[in-house]
Order: C-alpha cells, then sequence, then structure tokens
C-alpha cells in the first residue's frame, strides 16, 4: 500500500497542542521537583545544624558512629563531594561566607580536594551559585561590598527542631 501526498496529514496544530501540554506538564513537575528537593535540603541544613549544636554542647560522644557520619564529623573513608563539601562549609557557618572563605575551609579539611580544581575559586564561586539556584543558599553583599554566601535555613520549622524545656 503506497501513501499518496495528498492522503499525508501534516502533525500541524493538533499534534503539536499534544506536545506542547506534555512539555507544560513535565516543566511543572519539574518546576514542583526542584523546589522540594530544596525545601528537603533546607531542611536537612537545618537538622544537622540542631544535631552539630548538640553534640558541640555534649560532646560528640551523644552521636552513633552513623549520626557522626551523617553529620559530617567523622570520616567515612571517602572522600566527599565537592558539591557537598561547599555545602558543608555554608551549613556549618553561622556566618555569611565569601568564596575564600568556602576555599579556606575546603584547604584545611580537604587540601587534595582543592588541588583537582585548576582554578579552586571559580569552581567555589560556580558551586555557591548553584545552591543559591537550588534554594539552599543566598548570596548577600558584604559591608565592604563583596559578594558572600549563606545557607538558607528553614526557619518555619527551627522553633521546633529542639523542645523548650521550662
Amino acid at each position: 500500500m503506497q501513501i499518496q501526498q495528498s492522503e499525508m496529514k501534516p502533525i500541524g496544530d493538533a499534534g503539536n497542542g499534544h506536545v506542547q501540554e506534555v512539555v507544560r506538564q513535565a516543566h511543572e513537575e519539574l518546576r514542583q521537583l526542584l523546589q522540594q528537593r530544596a525545601d528537603v535540603m533546607r531542611r536537612i541544613g537545618t537538622i544537622k545544624q540542631t544535631i552539630a549544636g548538640l553534640a558541640n554542647l555534649f560532646g560528640d560522644a551523644v552521636l552513633s558512629d552513623e549520626l557522626l557520619e551523617l553529620v559530617d564529623r567523622k570520616s567515612s573513608g571517602r572522600q566527599p563531594g565537592f558539591t557537598k563539601a561547599c555545602r558543608t562549609a555554608l551549613m556549618d557557618s553561622n556566618r555569611a561566607l565569601s568564596a575564600r572563605d568556602v576555599c579556606d575551609r575546603l584547604q584545611e579539611k580537604s587540601p587534595p580536594m582543592l588541588a583537582r580544581h585548576k582554578d579552586p575559586m571559580a569552581s567555589v564561586t560556580t558551586v555557591l551559585n548553584r545552591l543559591v539556584a537550588y534554594g539552599e543558599a543566598q548570596a548577600v553583599s558584604l559591608d565592604n561590598g563583596r559578594r558572600a554566601w549563606e545557607w538558607v535555613a528553614d526557619t518555619k520549622s527551627d522553633s521546633a527542631a529542639l523542645p523548650v524545656s521550662a
């Protein structure tokens, strides 16, 4: 059976409309998932900060080995990822950090990690900007006009993170 050119129907508006609807739905779902990821990462950061604060007050002995690894207070024996290291530097800080501050912290904790990067400052800046895009951090301007980044705490649940004793 041969199909004549005149018998072929163009995909046209009907097919394009369906494709556009699928793309629209996929876009919306992706947007929602990225927002959920940002919310989860903020919550993880808040919980890690709470646990680290308790460990600072009462000593690491109050935490299990597994929990020490989860809050990055005990080496798991493997090299953590660059993004995770930058994320941890922000989470562990009680102030906004410049890219230089983050580089210095990475240099203290894991010099080989920085050595793998041709331009560590550029790599750190890229990761910090990515964390802003994820909704995990925010860029701020320091008094000297330089840019810095700070972890975005999960403020709506901060008050519920620790029980208040009378």
